[in-house]
Parts: C-alpha cells; sequence; structure tokens
C-alpha cells in the first residue's frame, strides 16, 4: 500500500455523489443540526449563568453577614438556570429522536441507490467480487455511510457553532483575549477534524479491508459449514478466521492510540481555554474592569466546550472508514453495466413486441456467438450459430460447461460484451430495454430462488396481480395442487428460507410454476425434468403443454434423441449442438501441457 494519500480534492471527488444524496434531505440535516446548536448552547448557557449567579449569591451573602447593604435579584438568574436546563433535556430528547429518523430515511436511499448499481449489472460484472462482498457494500458499507452526518458533519458544525458562542460571550468582557481565545479554539477544532481524519485515514483504511475479508470469511463459513466438518476441516478454518480477526484488533489498535491523542488534544485545548480565560479574568479583576461573578463566570463557560469537542476524536480517527465505504460503493456504480448506444426505432419496436404479450412467439438467432468472462482461460460459451423459427421447439445440447447455462443468461439479459450477432424478433439483443425483454423471455433457470415468505407471494413474484385460482391452476400445472392442498396453511405455508422446506424437486417446480404464470414469447427451459422421476416428468409435461404450445421453447439439455425421447421431450423435434471442446481443452485432452 502506498505510504501517499489521497488528496482532499480526491477525498471531496469521492464522497460527493452521496453527499449529494443528503442533499435532498437538506431541510431535516439542518434542523438536526440546529438541535444540536440549541442542546450545546443550552449546556453553555447554563454553566455560565449558574457560575455567575453562584459566585454573586456567595458574594452577597458575605456582604450582608458583614452588614453591608446588598441586593441580588435572584428570580431573572434563577428563570435562566430552569429555562437553560430544561431546553438541554428537550432539546437532547428531540435531537435524537428527530436525526436518528432522518438517518433511517438516508439509509433507505442509500441503500435504494446502491441496491440500483447491483441490478444495473450483468452477470459478468458481478463475477468480478465474490456475493459476501457485494452484501458487505450493501449492508456493512451502507451503514458505515450514517456516520457522514450524524458523526462527523453535524457535531464538527455545532462545535464550530459553540466555540464562536465561547468566543463572542468571552469577547463582551475581554476583547483581546478573545481573539487569542478564537486562534486556540480555530486551530483545536481543525486538528480534531481534519488532523484526526488524516492521522487515523491509513489504520481505518487497514481495518475495513480487514473487515471485508473477515465477514466474507465468516458468511463463506456459514455457508459452507457442512462441507467444513464432512472434511474435517473447521479447525485449519478456524486458525484461518483468527488470524483475519488479528489484522483487525491490529489495526484498531492503531486506531485507538490515534483516538487516545486526539482526546489528549481535545483536554488540552479545553485546559487551555479555561487557564487562559482564568488568567486573562484575574488581570481585568484586578484591574477592576470586570466583577468577580463575570470572573467565575467565563471559566466555567469554557468548560462548555466539551459539549461539542470531546466527541470529535473518536469520530474524525474513524472518518477514514466513511471515505473507504463511499470508495467502495461508487465502484459498484463505475462497474455497473452501460447501456447499449440507443437504436430509439429498434427500442420502441422491443418494447411494442413485448406489450402485453401481443409479440406471440419469439423467433430467436445467433451467429458466431460467444462469451468469456473476464480473466478466463476459455470460453464458457464457444462460438455457436443457430435459428430458432417463432413458435417452434428446440433441444440445445451439450456436456457441462459447453456453454447452455450461458446461453440462457444472455437471452435472458443477465450477461452483456458477448461475442458475435444475437437477435430476438430480428432485434438486436442490447437493443432491447431490459423491461421489454424481461416480458419477452421467460427463463427457468438451475438453481431456483425461493424467499422466506409464503408459497403464494413466491408464485406472485411471476405475476403480482395473481388471483389465489390463477396460483391453484399453475400449481396443477406443475403436479403440485394436490401436494400444496396438504399443506397445514396450504397457499399462506412457508417455505423457508431458499426453499429449506421443500425438496429439490418441488423447488424446481415451483420455479415452473411461477414462470406459468407469466406470458413470453420465448421460454427457455434449463434441465426442467431432470430433478423428477419419469412419471411425474410426463405428468408436468403434460400440465404445461397447452402454455408451451403458444410459445417457442429452448430446451437445454445434457443429450436429446428425438427418435427416443426422455420424459416430456416428446414434442422437441430438433437439436442443437454445442460443441464443449475448445482450443484449450483440445490441447489439454492431447496430453500436452502447453496452453498457448
Amino acid at each position: 500500500m502506498s505510504s501517499q494519500q489521497p488528496s482532499m480534492l480526491a477525498h471531496w471527488h469521492t464522497l460527493k455523489g452521496w453527499l449529494a444524496l443528503h442533499d435532498e434531505l437538506r431541510g431535516r440535516l439542518l434542523v438536526g443540526l440546529a438541535l444540536m446548536v440549541l442542546t450545546a448552547l443550552s449546556a453553555l448557557g447554563l454553566l455560565a449563568v449558574s457560575g455567575w449567579f453562584i459566585t454573586a449569591s456567595a458574594l452577597t451573602g458575605v456582604a450582608l453577614a458583614a452588614g453591608v447593604a446588598a441586593a441580588l435579584d435572584v428570580y431573572t438568574p434563577g428563570a435562566g438556570i430552569r429555562l437553560f436546563a430544561v431546553s438541554r433535556t428537550v432539546s437532547r430528547y428531540v435531537e435524537r429522536l428527530y436525526n436518528h429518523d432522518t438517518i433511517l430515511r438516508l439509509l433507505a436511499k442509500l441503500r435504494a441507490r446502491c441496491f440500483a448499481g447491483l441490478v444495473a449489472m450483468d452477470g459478468r460484472r458481478l463475477a468480478t467480487a465474490r456475493a459476501s462482498d457485494w452484501l458487505n457494500r450493501l449492508t456493512a458499507d451502507i451503514d458505515t455511510l450514517d456516520a457522514l452526518y450524524l458523526r462527523l458533519l453535524a457535531p464538527a458544525g455545532m462545535a464550530l457553532m459553540l466555540c464562536l458562542a465561547v468566543v463572542g460571550l468571552v469577547a463582551i468582557w475581554l476583547p483581546e483575549a478573545a481573539l487569542a481565545l478564537s486562534a486556540l479554539l480555530l486551530l483545536g477544532w481543525c486538528w480534531l477534524t481534519l488532523g484526526q481524519a488524516r492521522a487515523g485515514m491509513q489504520a481505518c483504511r487497514q481495518r475495513m479491508v480487514a473487515l471485508e475479508r473477515l465477514r466474507g470469511a465468516m458468511i463463506e463459513s456459514v455457508t459452507g459449514m457442512c462441507e467444513l466438518e464432512a472434511y474435517r476441516a473447521l479447525d485449519r478454518r478456524r486458525q484461518q478466521l483468527e488470524a483475519l480477526e488479528d489484522d483487525v484488533l491490529k489495526a484498531q489498535w492503531r486506531l485507538s492510540v490515534v483516538t487516545a491523542w486526539g482526546n489528549a488534544v481535545s483536554v488540552m485545548v479545553m485546559g487551555a481555554a479555561w487557564w487562559w480565560l482564568l488568567v486573562s479574568g484575574l488581570l481585568a479583576f484586578q484591574g477592576g474592569q470586570m466583577s468577580a461573578p463575570v470572573l467565575v463566570m467565563l471559566p466555567l463557560a469554557a468548560l462548555a466546550l466539551a459539549e461539542g469537542l470531546a466527541s470529535l476524536p473518536a469520530a474524525f480517527s474513524h472518518a477514514g472508514a466513511s471515505l473507504v465505504a463511499a470508495e467502495r460503493l461508487n465502484q459498484i456504480e463505475s462497474t455497473a453495466t452501460p447501456p447499449a448506444e440507443a437504436d430509439t426505432d429498434a427500442r420502441q419496436t422491443a418494447a411494442d413486441h413485448a406489450t402485453s404479450g401481443s409479440g406471440g412467439p419469439a423467433g430467436v438467432a445467433f451467429d458466431a456467438l460467444a462469451f468469456r468472462y473476464p480473466a478466463a482461460l476459455d470460453d464458457a460459451l464457444a462460438p455457436v450459430s443457430g435459428r430458432v423459427d417463432p413458435g417452434e421447439r428446440v433441444s440445445l445440447c451439450g456436456a457441462s460447461g459447453a456453454g447452455k447455462s450461458t446461453l440462457l443468461a444472455l437471452l435472458a439479459g443477465e450477461l452483456t460484451g458477448y461475442r458475435g450477432r444475437l437477435t430476438l424478433d430480428g432485434i438486436d439483443l442490447a437493443q432491447w430495454p431490459r423491461k421489454a425483454l424481461a416480458q419477452r423471455v421467460g427463463c427457468l433457470t438451475q438453481r431456483v430462488e425461493l424467499f422466506d415468505t409464503s408459497l403464494a407471494e413466491n408464485l406472485r413474484i411471476g405475476r403480482p396481480d395473481a388471483s389465489d385460482e390463477a396460483l391453484w391452476q399453475a400449481l396443477e400445472a406443475v403436479d403440485l395442487a394436490d401436494w400444496a392442498e396438504t399443506l397445514p396453511r396450504q397457499l399462506d405455508t412457508r417455505v423457508g428460507e431458499g426453499g429449506r422446506q421443500v425438496s429439490g424437486g418441488q423447488a424446481r417446480r415451483l420455479g415452473l410454476a411461477r414462470l406459468w404464470l407469466t406470458d413470453p414469447g420465448l421460454v427457455i427451459l434449463d434441465e426442467p425434468f431432470a430433478a423428477l422421476d419419469a412419471a411425474t416428468a410426463s405428468r408436468v409435461a403434460r400440465g404445461i403443454e397447452p402454455w408451451l404450445s403458444q410459445r417457442t421453447v429452448l430446451m437445454l439439455v445434457h443429450h436429446h434423441d428425438p427418435r427416443d425421447p426422455a420424459p416430456g421431450m416428446q414434442a422437441v423435434g430438433r437439436v442443437i449442438p454445442l460443441e464443449a471442446a475448445t482450443a484449450w481443452r483440445k490441447t489439454r485432452q492431447s496430453g500436452t501441457m502447453d496452453l498457448m
């Protein structure tokens, strides 16, 4: 890691986009800042008036005891003390409620923006980082950014205004002392904010990187717990996690040292202000320029600086965390799939095709179509050419690794950046708007995603306005209606996280039922009957036959012989083969090690 730190201008560009998002809640943020300032000024007023009143009362009592006529208005300062005490308590309570509500609103906007960036990525770009890394950005990094206002900008602004208020109060009686005090407080404020942030930047960056590695390793360890236990690798994995945790603790220790130095500076600044006002006040008192109550009031007012300065060292020592989080979140937007150059007529035609299923069965053509993931040794899909006419049923056959799932992802728009040509209804696939493509192409992938909610809600992902009757028809089509009727709550039964409450074959059929509820022109089924026995596969094939007959169907299977079809494949009459062997695989199969 380079020891040279980025400039403040670079930091500003990193945070600019996220500060702009804060600007959308400018009114609420300013109100929250005003409440923080009111709390700090109330503390200042409470200490100042209390110091003056206690001293004035004591001196008045001494004068009366000595037989000297003296009078003191106890009602006005007493009312002021009560006012400041109540306003400090109320404003702090309201500020905490209001600011935390604002931050929750802000986090919702931040998370929505981050999620929008993730869904704008295709599979190739998502593959550049682990799933745990993306999860960290969506959760931990977003949560870290809430400190940008609540622990950095607002407290720093409040502390600066409090310092100005103290300087203004002192200037009434000690103008020259106020000038030196303002210089002291300004230097202290700059160090406790910008200085602490810079001092803790490298340790903060190391801690954030170490935390990301630890979180990712923990997520993967929990996910793969069964495999780790089966291969007796838990102890080794635990040692790896402990090593990662040590890295976090080392960075945390360095941050603690930086924070401790900041706390020391904070105490020294407040102590120096207190001594300066005490000495200046004593000199003014000796010269008859200041009364004894005011002499006590000003140093006590300096103690109120703790209300603003005390929290700055810890917050700004960790300011680098917000900066690193912003950098990583910016990577999402920079990694998002750029839109293809728009052909307005083609995009409008594509959208018209998809509207309300008016396009009918879709036609697909691909010419020398190929795809390779970044940094991969080989093509995920070797160059392939073919054509599927509207209403036709074709099987795409090939061994594992031949690129069947890759072709599915390309047709669904989940992957971009392919080589060759790929058209849907005669329109280049890159010209199809995402929404229109989702309406036109329906896919059943090998992995069906089920959410920890009811059976009905999982099915309605395909058609949110589907009635219960339509859901039962979908379940009947995939031979699951009888099973669903036996469930304790039928359509309201929860399927568990990832569909843990159902078997693999049932999960696949639920995915097919969800697809059945949609109205695409092209249906792509990836090994639709692989997890089913022959009898069930035949029943499912019969159930979805009326729905498939109105569409173009592309079956992705390892092998299909139209003369001797497997159960469910009887209506598929043509095969497009995919060649798995590329130049690298052929070289490898020939027994040589030359990968060039």
